[in-house]
C-alpha cells in the first residue's frame, strides 16, 4: 500500500447555465457534458494523455448513453484509453464522483482525474407505461400474430399515456418542495426571510458577474443553428426585489413560504474540474487552487420532516473530525435548492435540540451568512442537478484565492435525505 497523497483542485469550468427548453435543447446530454470536459482541457492546457480517470455525475439518465461519462469524454476528444464511469447519488452525483477520484489519488491508484457533472432537463427520458413495456417484452419474446393480438387486447387507452419524470422521492412519494415545506413547519423560518435570501442570491450573482469573478470559468458553447457562441447564464435576475417577491403565491402549500422565485429552477448545463496529485500538478507546471482535506457523506433520520437537511447532518461531523469550528471557515458554498432549505439548515446547526439528536449535545454554532455564497447560488445561477456540485467546488476554490482565505466548506442536500460536505484548503496562504 502506497502512502497517502494529497489531492488538489487545479481548476474548473462550466458551460453557461440556461433555463430548460432553451438553446441546449438541440444537444443530447452527453454532448453537453463533452463541452465542459473539452473546455477544461483547453483552459488548463492539459495533455489529455495524462488523464487516468473521468467521472461524471448525472441524475436524469438517458438510456442510450447509460455511461454518460464515457460518451462525454469521447465527444470531448479524449483518448479512448481513458476509463470513465458515471456516478448517481441524486444531487450529490458529481460530488461523490469527485470524492472517488480524491480517494484514488490519495491511495496512489491514479495521478490525474476529471470530475464532471451534467444535466439536461431539455432532454429528459420519457417512458411508456409499465403495462406497455411488459407487453412489448412479451411480444419481443414471441412475435407471433396470436401473441401480439393477445397483448394488444390487454391494454387500455390510459396505458398509452407517457410517463413523465415527476421529481418525487420514491420512498415518500413527495416532491422536494413539499418536503421542504414540511421542514419549514417543523423548524420555522419566515416567508420574509426566504424572500430576502432569494433577492440576496440574485444580487450577489449579478455583482460577481460584473466584477469578473466568473471570467475564464464560464466557457463559450457553440450550438448548431446559433450564429454566436453562448457565453453567459440566463438565470440571474437583475430586477429581483423584495416588493416583487412578496406578491408571489406559494407553490407547494397555501400556508407555506416557498414561491417559484424561492426555488432553484430546472436548468441545463455541465461542469468539469481537474483534480490531481500534488506531484502531478507540479510535474505538469500547473498551480493548484486548493488542497482537498476531507469529505463527509451523511443521511437524515426522518425523510418526512428532514429530507433536505444534508448540510446540517454532514457539516458538523466534517468539522469535528478535523478539529475545526464554524469560525475557522471563511468560505462557505451551500447548494440553494430552496431559500427555505438553506435557512432551515443554518437554523438547525445552531439549535440545541437538533444537536441533542444528531451531535451528542454539541451545538456546532451559527454559520456566518455573510461568508455564504457571496458570488450567488443555485437560486440565481440555476440548478442543473449534477453540474451544481462541480460549480460549488470551483467557486469555493476560486473564492479562497480571491479572498485570500484558508478553509472552504462545500455542502449540498440531495433527494433521499442525503447530504455531503467537502473541506478544501487554499494552497497559497497560511492565514
Amino acid at each position: 500500500m502506497k502512502s497517502i497523497r494529497k489531492a488538489v483542485i487545479v481548476d474548473g469550468v462550466r458551460t453557461p447555465f440556461l433555463d430548460s427548453g432553451g438553446a441546449y435543447s438541440q444537444l443530447m446530454t452527453y454532448e453537453l457534458g463533452g463541452k465542459a470536459i473539452a473546455g477544461l482541457v483547453s483552459k488548463t492546457g492539459l495533455d489529455a494523455n495524462r488523464v487516468n480517470m473521468v467521472t461524471m455525475g448525472t441524475v436524469l439518465h438517458e438510456i442510450e448513453t447509460s455511461n454518460v461519462a464515457r460518451e462525454s469524454m469521447l465527444s470531448a476528444g479524449l483518448p479512448a484509453t481513458i476509463p470513465a464511469y458515471t456516478t448517481s447519488m441524486a444531487g450529490l452525483s458529481a460530488s461523490v464522483g469527485f470524492a472517488n477520484l480524491c480517494d484514488m489519488i490519495a491511495l496512489g491508484r491514479i495521478e490525474v482525474g476529471i470530475a464532471a457533472g451534467v444535466e439536461s432537463f431539455s432532454d429528459i427520458p420519457i417512458r411508456y407505461s409499465q403495462k406497455i413495456r411488459r407487453a412489448a417484452m412479451k411480444v419481443r419474446q414471441d412475435s407471433s400474430a396470436k401473441n401480439i393480438l393477445k397483448n394488444l387486447a390487454s391494454l387500455r387507452p390510459a396505458d398509452l399515456k407517457p410517463e413523465m419524470p415527476t421529481g418525487t422521492d420514491f420512498t415518500t412519494r413527495k416532491t422536494m418542495g413539499v418536503c421542504a415545506e414540511q421542514m419549514v413547519r417543523k423548524f420555522k423560518v419566515s416567508r420574509e426571510d426566504c424572500d430576502a435570501f432569494t433577492v440576496r442570491s440574485h444580487q450577489l450573482a449579478i455583482e460577481a458577474l460584473n466584477k469578473g469573478h466568473f471570467d475564464g470559468t464560464i466557457i463559450p458553447v457553440q450550438v448548431p443553428g446559433f450564429k454566436h457562441p453562448i457565453t453567459l447564464d440566463n438565470t440571474p435576475r437583475a430586477d429581483s426585489n423584495i416588493q416583487k417577491l412578496s406578491t408571489m403565491r406559494t407553490i407547494f402549500s397555501k400556508s407555506g413560504v416557498i414561491t417559484a422565485a424561492g426555488s432553484s429552477r430546472f436548468t441545463d448545463g455541465s461542469a468539469a474540474l481537474l483534480v490531481t496529485s500534488e506531484k502531478a500538478a507540479h510535474d505538469m507546471g500547473l498551480q493548484p487552487l486548493a488542497e482537498v482535506v476531507d469529505y463527509q457523506l451523511a443521511a437524515v433520520k426522518s425523510l418526512e420532516e428532514e429530507m433536505l437537511l444534508g448540510p446540517a447532518v454532514s457539516i458538523p461531523a466534517l468539522l469535528a473530525r478535523n478539529k475545526l469550528s464554524m469560525n475557522d471557515i471563511d468560505v462557505w458554498e451551500l447548494h440553494e435548492a430552496f431559500a427555505a432549505q438553506v435557512l432551515v439548515n443554518i437554523a438547525c446547526m445552531a439549535r440545541s435540540e437538533f444537536a441533542d439528536e444528531y451531535y451528542g449535545g454539541v451545538v456546532p454554532g451559527e454559520l456566518p451568512v455573510e461568508k455564504l455564497n457571496t458570488w450567488g447560488g443555485s437560486l440565481s445561477l440555476g440548478n442543473p442537478f449534477a453540474a451544481t456540485g462541480i460549480r460549488l467546488l470551483t467557486t469555493a476554490a476560486r473564492r479562497l484565492h480571491v479572498e485570500k482565505k484558508k478553509y472552504a466548506v462545500v455542502s449540498s442536500c440531495a433527494g433521499g435525505g442525503l447530504g455531503a460536505a467537502i473541506l478544501i484548503k487554499n494552497t497559497e496562504t497560511n492565514t
